[in-house]
Protein backbone atom coordinates (compact mmCIF):
# COMPACT_ATOMS: atom_id res chain seq x y z
CA UNK A 1 0.00 0.00 0.00
CA UNK A 2 1.21 3.10 -0.82
CA UNK A 3 0.00 6.75 -0.63
CA UNK A 4 -0.52 9.29 -3.11
CA UNK A 5 -1.01 13.26 -1.61
CA UNK A 6 -2.76 15.76 -3.67
CA UNK A 7 -3.71 19.51 -3.34
CA UNK A 8 -7.76 19.10 -3.45
CA UNK A 9 -10.83 16.75 -3.65
CA UNK A 10 -14.10 18.69 -5.64
CA UNK A 11 -17.31 16.71 -6.07
CA UNK A 12 -20.84 17.39 -5.93
CA UNK A 13 -23.43 19.98 -6.83
CA UNK A 14 -25.18 22.48 -5.01
CA UNK A 15 -23.95 25.30 -3.28
CA UNK A 16 -20.27 25.81 -2.23
CA UNK A 17 -18.70 23.78 0.21
CA UNK A 18 -15.46 23.98 1.70
CA UNK A 19 -13.68 21.31 3.88
CA UNK A 20 -10.42 22.42 5.97
CA UNK A 21 -8.48 19.32 7.77
CA UNK A 22 -6.48 19.39 11.28
CA UNK A 23 -2.78 19.42 11.44
CA UNK A 24 -0.77 17.17 9.73
CA UNK A 25 -3.72 15.72 7.93
CA UNK A 26 -4.87 15.45 4.49
CA UNK A 27 -7.80 16.02 2.86
CA UNK A 28 -8.96 12.90 2.80
CA UNK A 29 -9.96 12.96 6.47
CA UNK A 30 -13.13 13.78 4.84
CA UNK A 31 -13.99 10.62 2.65
CA UNK A 32 -16.42 8.84 4.53
CA UNK A 33 -18.59 12.20 4.88
CA UNK A 34 -18.05 13.41 1.14
CA UNK A 35 -21.01 10.92 -0.13
CA UNK A 36 -23.85 12.91 1.84
CA UNK A 37 -22.28 16.35 1.76
CA UNK A 38 -21.90 15.67 -2.23
CA UNK A 39 -25.88 15.37 -2.25
CA UNK A 40 -26.35 18.96 -1.39
CA UNK A 41 -23.13 20.85 -1.85
CA UNK A 42 -20.38 21.33 -5.07
CA UNK A 43 -17.86 20.08 -2.67
CA UNK A 44 -14.07 21.53 -2.09
CA UNK A 45 -11.79 19.74 0.69
CA UNK A 46 -7.88 20.97 -0.08
CA UNK A 47 -5.05 20.53 1.71
CA UNK A 48 -3.63 22.90 3.65
CA UNK A 49 -0.48 24.78 3.30
CA UNK A 50 2.60 22.96 4.28
CA UNK A 51 1.12 19.44 4.96
CA UNK A 52 1.41 16.34 2.39
CA UNK A 53 -0.12 17.56 -1.25
CA UNK A 54 -0.60 20.93 -0.26
CA UNK A 55 0.73 24.27 -1.41
CA UNK A 56 4.58 25.08 0.46
CA UNK A 57 4.23 27.27 3.10
CA UNK A 58 6.01 30.26 1.90
CA UNK A 59 5.34 32.24 5.08
CA UNK A 60 4.95 30.59 7.96
CA UNK A 61 1.59 31.98 9.82
CA UNK A 62 -1.97 31.48 10.50
CA UNK A 63 -2.90 34.29 8.00
CA UNK A 64 -0.33 32.13 5.14
CA UNK A 65 -2.42 28.78 5.40
CA UNK A 66 -6.19 30.94 5.56
CA UNK A 67 -4.27 33.10 2.41
CA UNK A 68 -3.76 29.63 0.87
CA UNK A 69 -7.65 28.39 1.35
CA UNK A 70 -8.38 31.98 0.19
CA UNK A 71 -6.69 31.58 -3.10
CA UNK A 72 -7.69 27.74 -3.40
CA UNK A 73 -11.31 29.11 -3.66
CA UNK A 74 -10.79 31.69 -6.00
CA UNK A 75 -9.26 29.17 -8.28
CA UNK A 76 -12.46 27.60 -8.06
CA UNK A 77 -14.73 29.94 -8.40
CA UNK A 78 -16.23 30.38 -5.07
CA UNK A 79 -16.50 34.18 -3.96
CA UNK A 80 -17.99 32.78 -0.85
CA UNK A 81 -18.92 29.32 0.63
CA UNK A 82 -20.23 27.44 3.68
CA UNK A 83 -16.83 26.11 5.23
CA UNK A 84 -16.59 23.02 7.89
CA UNK A 85 -12.96 22.59 9.58
CA UNK A 86 -11.99 19.78 12.21
CA UNK A 87 -9.00 21.28 14.62
CA UNK A 88 -6.61 23.52 12.88
CA UNK A 89 -9.30 23.54 10.10
CA UNK A 90 -11.75 24.82 12.51
CA UNK A 91 -9.65 27.55 13.09
CA UNK A 92 -8.64 28.28 9.98
CA UNK A 93 -12.42 28.39 9.02
CA UNK A 94 -13.69 30.76 11.84
CA UNK A 95 -10.49 32.95 10.55
CA UNK A 96 -11.97 33.07 6.95
CA UNK A 97 -15.48 33.86 8.53
CA UNK A 98 -13.65 36.94 9.82
CA UNK A 99 -12.77 37.75 5.96
CA UNK A 100 -16.11 37.21 4.95
CA UNK A 101 -15.58 34.44 2.85
CA UNK A 102 -17.42 31.80 5.01
CA UNK A 103 -21.48 31.82 4.46
CA UNK A 104 -21.72 29.74 7.37
CA UNK A 105 -19.09 28.16 9.23
CA UNK A 106 -18.92 24.26 11.05
CA UNK A 107 -15.78 24.13 13.18
CA UNK A 108 -15.08 20.54 14.99
CA UNK A 109 -13.44 21.05 17.82
CA UNK A 110 -11.34 23.77 16.55
CA UNK A 111 -8.10 24.47 17.55
CA UNK A 112 -7.00 28.21 19.27
CA UNK A 113 -9.86 28.27 21.92
CA UNK A 114 -7.36 27.88 25.00
CA UNK A 115 -8.51 30.44 27.63
CA UNK A 116 -6.59 33.70 28.10
CA UNK A 117 -3.48 32.40 30.59
CA UNK A 118 -3.85 28.94 29.83
CA UNK A 119 -0.62 27.03 28.96
CA UNK A 120 -1.70 24.07 28.21
CA UNK A 121 -1.35 24.45 24.97
CA UNK A 122 1.81 23.77 25.04
CA UNK A 123 1.16 20.32 26.03
CA UNK A 124 -0.87 19.47 23.01
CA UNK A 125 2.11 21.40 21.02
CA UNK A 126 4.49 18.52 22.80
CA UNK A 127 2.00 16.08 21.43
CA UNK A 128 2.55 17.10 17.88
CA UNK A 129 6.13 17.18 18.09
CA UNK A 130 6.00 13.34 20.00
CA UNK A 131 4.14 12.19 17.57
CA UNK A 132 6.24 12.65 14.44
CA UNK A 133 8.92 10.94 16.10
CA UNK A 134 6.77 7.96 16.97
CA UNK A 135 5.39 8.13 13.38
CA UNK A 136 9.02 8.36 12.37
CA UNK A 137 9.32 4.66 13.52
CA UNK A 138 5.96 3.35 12.34
CA UNK A 139 5.21 4.52 9.41
CA UNK A 140 7.57 2.11 7.06
CA UNK A 141 5.41 -0.57 8.71
CA UNK A 142 2.17 1.32 8.04
CA UNK A 143 0.43 -1.55 6.15
CA UNK A 144 1.29 -4.67 9.01
CA UNK A 145 -0.18 -2.07 11.42
CA UNK A 146 -3.40 -1.36 9.94
CA UNK A 147 -3.94 -4.85 8.80
CA UNK A 148 -4.95 -5.94 12.13
CA UNK A 149 -8.02 -4.41 14.47
CA UNK A 150 -5.12 -3.56 17.28
CA UNK A 151 -3.15 -1.94 14.79
CA UNK A 152 -6.10 0.05 13.49
CA UNK A 153 -6.70 0.83 17.38
CA UNK A 154 -3.69 2.03 18.26
CA UNK A 155 -3.23 3.88 15.04
CA UNK A 156 -6.56 5.67 15.48
CA UNK A 157 -7.17 6.07 19.67
CA UNK A 158 -5.92 9.56 19.46
CA UNK A 159 -8.25 11.01 17.25
CA UNK A 160 -11.98 8.62 17.27
CA UNK A 161 -13.52 6.39 19.93
CA UNK A 162 -15.11 4.51 17.06
CA UNK A 163 -13.03 3.28 14.77
CA UNK A 164 -13.81 -0.43 12.92
CA UNK A 165 -15.83 1.04 9.96
CA UNK A 166 -12.57 3.10 9.20
CA UNK A 167 -10.90 1.73 6.09
CA UNK A 168 -7.52 0.45 6.76
CA UNK A 169 -6.05 2.48 3.63
CA UNK A 170 -7.28 5.09 5.01
CA UNK A 171 -5.49 4.95 8.23
CA UNK A 172 -2.70 4.43 6.32
CA UNK A 173 -2.39 6.87 4.39
CA UNK A 174 -3.17 9.68 7.39
CA UNK A 175 -0.27 8.17 8.85
CA UNK A 176 1.93 8.54 6.24
CA UNK A 177 0.55 12.23 5.49
CA UNK A 178 0.75 13.43 8.97
CA UNK A 179 4.98 11.23 8.77
CA UNK A 180 5.25 13.58 5.51
CA UNK A 181 4.07 17.10 6.92
CA UNK A 182 6.76 19.39 6.06
CA UNK A 183 5.16 22.16 7.80
CA UNK A 184 5.26 20.47 11.16
CA UNK A 185 8.21 21.80 12.54
CA UNK A 186 7.91 25.68 11.74
CA UNK A 187 3.96 25.63 12.74
CA UNK A 188 4.51 24.42 16.27
CA UNK A 189 7.20 27.16 16.17
CA UNK A 190 4.84 29.84 15.36
CA UNK A 191 2.10 28.47 17.67
CA UNK A 192 4.74 28.90 20.75
CA UNK A 193 5.81 31.84 20.06
CA UNK A 194 2.33 34.03 18.58
CA UNK A 195 -0.70 31.91 20.04
CA UNK A 196 -4.00 32.21 18.84
CA UNK A 197 -5.92 35.17 17.76
CA UNK A 198 -9.81 35.78 15.71
CA UNK A 199 -10.74 38.78 14.99
CA UNK A 200 -14.18 37.14 16.19
CA UNK A 201 -16.19 40.68 16.63
CA UNK A 202 -15.87 40.17 12.92
CA UNK A 203 -17.92 36.96 12.22
CA UNK A 204 -21.41 38.15 10.86
CA UNK A 205 -21.97 34.56 9.35
CA UNK A 206 -23.90 31.50 11.16
CA UNK A 207 -21.51 29.68 13.56
CA UNK A 208 -22.12 25.75 15.03
CA UNK A 209 -19.37 24.43 17.08
CA UNK A 210 -18.87 20.55 17.26
CA UNK A 211 -16.78 19.30 20.09
CA UNK A 212 -16.49 15.00 21.32
CA UNK A 213 -16.82 14.33 24.65
CA UNK A 214 -13.50 11.82 24.54
CA UNK A 215 -11.32 14.43 23.01
CA UNK A 216 -7.81 13.33 23.46
CA UNK A 217 -5.97 16.34 21.28
CA UNK A 218 -7.89 19.28 22.72
CA UNK A 219 -9.66 18.16 25.83
CA UNK A 220 -13.57 19.34 26.21
CA UNK A 221 -14.41 21.46 27.65
CA UNK A 222 -11.63 23.23 28.77
CA UNK A 223 -9.99 23.95 25.01
CA UNK A 224 -12.82 25.45 23.84
CA UNK A 225 -13.10 28.24 26.97
CA UNK A 226 -12.51 31.14 24.71
CA UNK A 227 -15.11 30.17 22.20
CA UNK A 228 -17.45 30.01 24.60
CA UNK A 229 -16.53 32.73 26.94
CA UNK A 230 -15.34 35.30 24.77
CA UNK A 231 -14.92 34.63 21.03
CA UNK A 232 -18.37 32.85 19.93
CA UNK A 233 -20.58 32.69 22.86
CA UNK A 234 -23.66 32.86 20.71
CA UNK A 235 -22.59 30.39 18.43
CA UNK A 236 -24.72 27.08 17.83
CA UNK A 237 -22.63 24.27 20.30
CA UNK A 238 -23.41 20.63 20.06
CA UNK A 239 -21.86 18.36 21.90
CA UNK A 240 -21.01 14.62 20.49
CA UNK A 241 -21.34 12.20 23.86
CA UNK A 242 -18.39 9.69 23.31
CA UNK A 243 -16.56 10.94 20.27
CA UNK A 244 -13.52 11.68 19.96
CA UNK A 245 -11.38 14.72 18.32
CA UNK A 246 -12.55 13.81 14.67
CA UNK A 247 -16.24 13.75 14.25
CA UNK A 248 -15.71 13.36 10.32
CA UNK A 249 -14.24 9.77 11.32
CA UNK A 250 -15.18 8.64 14.07
CA UNK A 251 -19.17 9.32 13.79
CA UNK A 252 -18.98 10.61 10.29
CA UNK A 253 -23.19 10.23 9.59
CA UNK A 254 -23.69 12.44 12.52
CA UNK A 255 -20.72 14.88 11.42
CA UNK A 256 -22.44 15.06 7.86
CA UNK A 257 -25.50 15.38 9.29
CA UNK A 258 -24.38 18.32 11.51
CA UNK A 259 -22.69 19.68 8.94
CA UNK A 260 -25.67 19.48 5.90
CA UNK A 261 -28.20 20.56 8.33
CA UNK A 262 -26.77 23.23 9.61
CA UNK A 263 -25.46 24.79 6.35
CA UNK A 264 -29.37 24.39 4.67
CA UNK A 265 -30.34 26.37 7.83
Amino acid sequence: MSSTFTPFHRGGSGSPLVLLHGFTDTWRTWELVLPQLERHHDVLAVTLAGHAGGPPLDEVSDAALVDAVERAMDEAGFATAHVAGNSLGGYISLQLAARGRAESVVALAPAGGWAVGDESFNETLAYFTTMQELLAAAVPHADMIVASPEGRRRATEFIATNFEHIPAELIAHLMRGAASCPGVVPLIEFAEREGWKLDAERIDCPVRIVWGTDDRVLAWPSTAARFRDDWLPRADWVELDGVGHCPQLDVPLEAAQLIAGFTAR
